[in-house]
């Protein structure tokens, strides 16, 4: 099977990080962003002939047109990471609607938008797979994050449903809900931060080698819960 890997949120965070480890295995990657130049320097930064583009997930006409760029140029697409999201911390009676749409808009309808364009080509192909990065939050819930919290929580709920849909095409669907992570892990904390209550801050490279791993030897069994540095959750 052909190795084009489609990121979208891959300009920076955990997006970044999963496509250099995923270019490292050999994939031919699609990093997509929100804002063009800086995807362009994620793919320059990883050297070898990997495609940029921008796309605003919560757009149904930007996602389906990145598809089709991504296959004219690359191929189909047979692994797909949703690593794009925004937050608005408030409380809830501090936040505007405009925030609560376009949090809900673009860390749960887009990943919805972006799993529907993947799968038309992964069912004909009766193969593929997709990591949807959400959030500890979403399993938690956190005090200023009640409508970023819905949003990841709804993810999960999404990734359950949609993993037992196409299970019987081949097709595997995994959530990641990490924790606080560092986006560089050279990074030294800063004086006088204060700890997460969700827990240390990791590197975001140890979500993202989990998540190749389960790209390239899935865990076994329609549900599993694994915890080791940080919390995850994945399905099939």
């Amino acid at each position: 099977m052909d190795k084009v890997c489609a990121v979208f949120g891959g300009s920076r965070g955990i997006g970044r990080a999963v496509a250099r480890l995923m270019a490292q295995r050999g994939y031919r990657l699609a990093i997509v962003a929100r804002n063009l130049e800086g995807a362009r320097a994620a793919a320059g930064d990883l050297g070898g002939d990997h495609l940029a583009l921008s796309c605003d997930v919560a757009k149904e006409h930007d996602v389906q047109n990145t598809f089709e760029e991504i296959e004219k140029n690359l191929g189909r697409v047979n692994f797909l990471v949703n690593a794009a999201g925004i937050n608005r911390d408030n409380l809830l009676v501090r936040t505007n609607t405009e925030d609560m749409l376009s949090q809900l808009h673009t860390n749960l309808l887009g990943s919805m938008l972006t799993c529907r364009a993947a799968l038309k080509t992964m069912i004909k192909q009766q193969r593929g797979s997709i990591v949807n990065v959400g959030s500890v939050v979403g399993l938690k819930g956190n005090s200023g994050q009640s409508v970023y919290s819905a949003s990841k929580g709804g993810l999960v709920g999404f990734s359950r449903a949609l993993a037992k849909e196409v299970a019987k095409k081949k097709i595997r669907v995994n959530v990641v809900a990490p924790a606080c992570t560092s986006e560089d892990e050279s990074e030294p904390e800063k004086p006088g931060s204060q700890p997460s209550p969700h827990g240390p801050q990791q590197p975001g490279c140890q979500t993202v080698e989990r998540m190749r791993a389960w790209q390239e030897d899935p865990p076994q069994g329609l549900e599993c819960c694994c915890r080791s540095m940080l919390p995850l959750q994945c399905l099939l």
